[in-house]
């Protein structure tokens, strides 16, 4: 019995661990583009920045179409195939990008690496919510999400030192991040266990939990729904700051070279405390989660708006230290928490596809919108 508690408690160490490092490979993709938008529309002969802006648009629109009938093939097919599947797929598309010769091929290896990425969501947070002891499934949620902080910063900092200080081409970033992918694509085959492996003791926990859940609300409940658009409102701003905020600093406030990428991985680097801090609270005083994401979403915004109308540099800085510690990293593992409090455990991995869904859909609107705002 206790080799069987000690094996468990090994193996839900490792899926916060891998799947950390999952996010972090991902937001590395995300983030890698962005500071080198100039030299991207340098080597198109200088498209618009709608039209670069649609790269990340791309990208979401076809991670956040996937992200329902991936929630679905997850039940089915377990979490393993579908992130080994997705994975190549995610491989595939970044290839695509590095060998492009037009915004065409970019654009559909946007949608391919998109659609790669699309199962890792209901995957990552299906798996802690059936390992991870309930005491402390908040904190290893954000420990999870810590993993797109990391990943943002480095994504942020590699491609500006490698492009713009280094002078290096940006089709071999796209290179590099492949090859990390691929890194990846061998720990999830590694590490995570079949479907086969799990099906008898998740059959037992349901059993268990039959009479609790259905107590729980529906997906599209009032109160779901309400969180539901609160994630869309907190990604939307997320989004707007990652995929615009260096082409801001750079063009608008003077930035230049490295210090473009630090400054941006600044919302990253700070938000993984906030967010292990928010999230400890949020499993110490669970009755207060509600007034702990409102305050929290009333702050961010200050200081997202702030961020624009700053007076100088150090103003700036301040509003964008305060953004990544009390934004969507903060809020984010008290939101999944509270989803999974939610909802039914039958229904878990659907309630999360939608979440996800409803807030991934702001990516898509975010960084053409504001490409279009800046061309106007």
């Amino acid at each position: 019995m206790s080799e069987t508690k000690k094996s468990g408690i090994d193996y839900w160490k490792q899926i916060v661990v891998v799947m950390s490092l999952g996010w972090v490979a991902i937001w590395i993709y995300r983030t890698v583009l962005t500071p080198i938008y100039p030299e991207i529309q340098a080597s198109l002969d200088n498209v618009s920045n709608a039209e670069i802006g649609a790269i990340a648009s791309f990208y979401f629109f076809a991670y956040c179409s996937m992200q329902i009938p991936c929630g679905i093939l997850v039940d089915k097919f377990g979490q393993k195939i579908m992130l080994m599947a997705g994975f190549t797929l995610f491989i595939i598309g970044t290839l695509c990008i590095a060998k492009a010769n037009g915004l065409t091929m970019i654009y559909i290896g946007s949608l391919m690496a998109g659609g790669g990425c699309a199962s890792f969501f209901s995957s990552a947070y299906s798996l802690s919510s059936a390992n991870v002891p309930q005491a402390r499934r908040a904190l290893a949620n954000a420990i999870i999400n810590s993993g797109s902080a990391i990943g943002m910063g480095i994504g942020l900092i590699g491609s500006s030192v490698l492009v713009k200080n280094m002078s290096m081409a940006w089709q071999n970033v796209l290179y590099i991040v492949a090859a990390i992918l691929v890194i990846m694509l061998c720990v999830f085959t590694l590490i995570i266990r079949g479907k086969a492996k799990s099906d008898s003791a998740q059959a037992e926990k349901q059993t268990q939990t039959v009479t609790e859940d259905e107590k729980r609300a529906p997906l599209f409940s009032g109160l779901l729904c309400s969180v539901y658009f609160l994630y869309f409102c907190t990604c939307y701003g997320y989004y707007l700051i990652v995929t615009w905020l260096p082409s801001y600093l750079q063009t608008e406030r003077g930035f230049d070279g490295g210090a473009i990428g630090l400054a941006s991985a600044l919302v990253a680097v700070v938000g993984v405390p906030g967010a292990l801090f928010f999230s400890h609270l949020s499993d110490k005083f669970r009755n207060s989660k509600v007034k702990v994401i409102l305050g929290l979403e009333i702050v961010a915004a200050a200081m997202l708006a702030f961020t624009v109308l700053s007076p100088n540099t150090t103003m700036l800085m301040v509003s964008l230290t305060l953004y990544g510690l009390l934004g969507k990293m903060a809020v984010d593992p008290i939101l999944i928490s509270f989803v999974s409090e939610q909802a039914s455990a039958k229904s878990l991995g659907r309630a999360f596809s939608l979440f996800n869904f409803f807030g991934m859909s702001s990516a898509v609107v975010a960084p053409t919108l504001t490409g279009f705002i800046s061309d106007v």
